[in-house]
């Protein structure tokens, strides 16, 4: 496991003419829109990122990351831990006229400033990649679930309350009470 920090910003054009890789560390307080997807703060992020040139002279950059985070079980909305893993390789252009243009496999990565920002990359694709739904394991989940139950206070005996419709009864003709 990785505890270097990943890189802030790099020159891509210049990094995938020399064929460099680029692996770091993150925390998820780091990342301030993934942040707002999570239970915590808890968790760990190593993102590595290789950046190259394909046959018809395009720049490219393949993003695997792995993380362990913490989410919120939509079960019993208690904190759960989720593993999220992501490999992608992106096209990086700076138009979306270029990035039209582009193959089907290739997704872009638009570029409207030089250098690159690595986290909001890696944020990216950790937002892209995060499961929609989480759940503690069932056997968990239940305990957790049978613990809230069993908390919540007694609920207190309603009063009966008169029908508010019984006065309109009244008024219709033919029935007399």
């Amino acid at each position: 496991m990785l505890t270097e920090p990943l890189p802030t910003t790099l020159d891509v054009r210049k990094a995938a003419a020399r064929g460099v890789s680029v692996s770091g560390a993150l925390k998820p307080l780091e990342l301030q829109r993934f942040r707002g997807l999570l239970a915590s703060e808890d968790g760990d992020i190593q993102a590595h990122l290789a950046f190259s040139r394909d046959e018809e002279g395009r720049y490219l950059v393949t993003v695997d990351v792995d993380a362990t985070v913490s989410v919120t079980c939509q079960r019993c909305l208690e904190p759960t831990t989720t593993t999220v893993q992501s490999s992608n390789t992106l096209a990086i252009v700076w138009t979306d006229e270029q990035a039209r243009h582009l193959p089907k496999h290739l997704d872009p990565l638009i570029l409207t400033e030089e250098p690159c920002v690595l986290r909001e990359l890696v944020e990216d694709e950790l937002m892209l990649s995060l499961p929609p739904y989480s759940y503690h394991e069932q056997a968990d989940c239940n305990e957790e679930l049978v613990g809230l139950a069993a908390s919540e206070p007694e609920q207190e005996q309603r009063e009966e309350k008169p029908n508010p419709f019984e006065v309109l009864a009244q008024l219709k003709p033919g029935e007399k009470h």
